[in-house]
């Protein structure tokens, strides 16, 4: 009897100190669900670098969580980095392809980077798929994480998100779905709008390409949660923040020409010939979503190129363009 009584206590004390946890975070983290996200795993990588596993109700699974931090006690702005739809199984692509912890390494800024997200444009689906199962991506970034990244690491309670390809199009889904949240919005090489026909084309093959069928994530074609996470019809949740836009025409430049390539990927003028349409679209869309938002009285700041393929080394040349837009919403 004495031992049952200890074990409700001590649950008490959790369910408690999370129930706090929650009710303590600044203005702008969303509030977890009482035992919704723990740390299950902590592996500090470097000076500031840690990696987590985070145990999700939500996703009924134990998810990668790499963070990059200065350390020490003090709040800081989060930023939540978002992988493409090859995104790593168990470390971001961020990391071991983006260069982002060389790039942020000392910036005064908590960057958030999942892993395990492939195929899944970061949302909740809606039925079981027999290849990626029934993430729940939007609900464990936005309700669960936060309070575990302000208990972990501090917080201000300013947040900002961006993604490159698939993760680009989440970024500003989530955005628009979770306005509170977000200060600050970016996108490489994305398409956010999904609801025309080419658009959610490009949506179902980037899914179809990984395995999956996107009726399980969000219907099929004209169901209601196609509108409700395409960003060009919430145009309003984007007012005021901080945007940023980018992609490259898809024309073949000299990094294309002279970068090393992985020969188990397919010889190198079709690695370099799927890229190059690859980001064509992804131009194209971007510029209608740009568009819109001009339309709307919405400002943004753009970073098109002339040149460039749907490829690392220019994901990488506009990092700190990105940074240098979305940085400022979160000090």
């Amino acid at each position: 009897m004495k031992r049952r009584i200890s074990g409700i206590l001590a649950a008490g004390v959790v369910a408690l100190s999370v129930a706090m946890a929650g009710a303590m975070c600044a203005p702008g983290v969303a509030e977890a669900a009482p035992l919704g996200a723990r740390v299950v795993a902590k592996d500090h990588k470097g000076i500031y670098r840690t990696d987590l596993k985070i145990k999700s109700k939500a996703m009924r699974a134990t998810v990668p969580v790499t963070v990059l931090s200065p350390g020490g006690a003090a709040p800081r702005g989060t930023l939540y980095l978002l992988d493409g739809a090859d995104a790593g199984e168990k470390v971001s692509d961020w990391i071991t392809k983006g260069g982002a912890q060389k790039f942020f390494a000392g910036k005064n800024v908590n960057v958030v980077l999942p892993a395990g997200g492939e195929g899944s444009f970061y949302t909740n689906w809606q039925r079981k798929d027999p290849k990626l199962g029934k993430p729940q991506w939007e609900t464990f970034l936005t309700k669960e994480l936060p309070p575990v990244i302000a208990e972990e690491f501090g917080s201000n309670g300013r947040n900002a998100v961006m993604g490159l390809s698939m993760g680009g199009q989440s970024a500003f889904a989530l955005a628009t779905r979770n306005p509170d949240l977000y200060r600050g919005v970016g996108s490489l090489s994305g398409c956010p709008p999904v609801s025309s026909p080419a658009n959610e084309a490009y949506v179902r093959s980037t899914v179809a390409k990984s395995g999956g069928d996107a009726d399980n994530m969000w219907g099929r074609s004209g169901a209601s949660a196609w509108r409700a996470n395409d960003p060009a019809l919430h145009l309003d949740a984007l007012r005021g923040k901080a945007l940023f836009l980018s992609a490259g025409s898809g024309a073949v430049g000299p990094q294309d020409l002279l970068a090393e390539r992985d020969p188990s990927e397919g010889p190198k003028d079709a690695q370099i010939a799927a890229g190059s349409a690859l980001e064509a679209a992804a131009y194209r869309c971007s510029l209608e979503f740009a568009t819109d938002l001009t339309a709307s009285g919405i400002s943004y700041v753009p970073g098109f190129r002339l040149i460039g393929t749907h490829s690392w080394w220019y994901w990488k040349e506009d990092l700190p363009k990105a940074w240098g837009v979305l940085g400022p919403s979160i000090w």
